[in-house]
């Protein structure tokens, strides 16, 4: 199987410090008028079969140690969740399910996943979309390319950065594990109109954006990918 997360990560890498030098005099903030830049699912379902494929540990990473090298209950999730969240017991919960579960690897797969799924959403690439997506999830951002292509409109979303993502709940029902996360990223989104003017957002002005995606897998299965079970823009 090919590193899938070392190819993103430096995907990633390349991408950020590319928008990084084109934008770094570009100031502005979000006004909180701008449309999420993907479809949202508020009170979507969760259900088993809406899936985004992760970038992953490499396969021939070490299992994790166990005994002395093992982190302290309370750094164990440093960095991954705020101090006495709430979703600290899930985050246990998870780990004690699956040996092979590491915070930081999901963090990071879940920001690539995050940055490619918002992307290719903007850029209406369904062909990527269908490899990240469930056919749930994916039928509802399809269906907005639809519409926005039938109004001759289209879409920018281009990465400054993503400055956080914290995990603000975590809980293990059976054997699925469920994992949301909160991101908080720097952002250029804008809509235009058959003849270029912008509609929507700002081409120009560089917005804060707050968004909340919750990630589910089955730590009983092989499969090592999780799944998005709902989008929404955050507050």
């Amino acid at each position: 199987m090919l590193d899938v997360f070392d190819i993103y990560t430096i995907i990633f890498l390349a991408l950020a410090v590319f928008i990084f030098l084109r934008l770094r005099s570009v100031l502005g903030q979000r006004t909180g008028r701008e449309r999420p830049p993907y479809p949202t699912q508020e009170g979507l379902r969760r259900s088993m079969d809406t899936v985004v494929p992760m970038p992953q540990r490499p396969a021939e990473t070490a299992p994790r140690a166990v005994g002395p090298e093992v982190p302290p209950p309370a750094d164990r999730w440093k960095d991954i969740t705020e101090s006495g969240s709430p979703a600290l017991a899930g985050l246990d919960a998870i780990a004690a399910a699956d040996p092979n579960f590491d915070g930081k690897h999901f963090i990071a797969g879940a920001r690539a996943a995050y940055e490619m799924i918002v992307t290719a959403f903007a850029g209406g690439d369904r062909r990527q979309l269908r490899s990240l997506l469930s056919r749930e999830v994916f039928d509802g951002f399809d269906a907005a390319i639809t519409e926005r292509e039938r109004r001759g409109e289209t879409a920018e979303s281009r990465f400054v950065s993503i400055d956080g993502s914290t995990v603000t709940a975590a809980e293990l029902r059976n054997r699925t594990a469920q994992i949301t996360v909160r991101f908080i990223s720097k952002l250029i989104s804008a809509t235009r109109d058959r003849t270029g003017a912008v509609i929507d957002g700002n081409a120009e002005k560089v917005s804060d954006v707050t968004d909340v995606w919750t990630f589910a897998r089955d730590v009983s299965s092989r499969d090592p990918n999780w799944k998005v079970i709902a989008t929404e823009a955050g507050q």
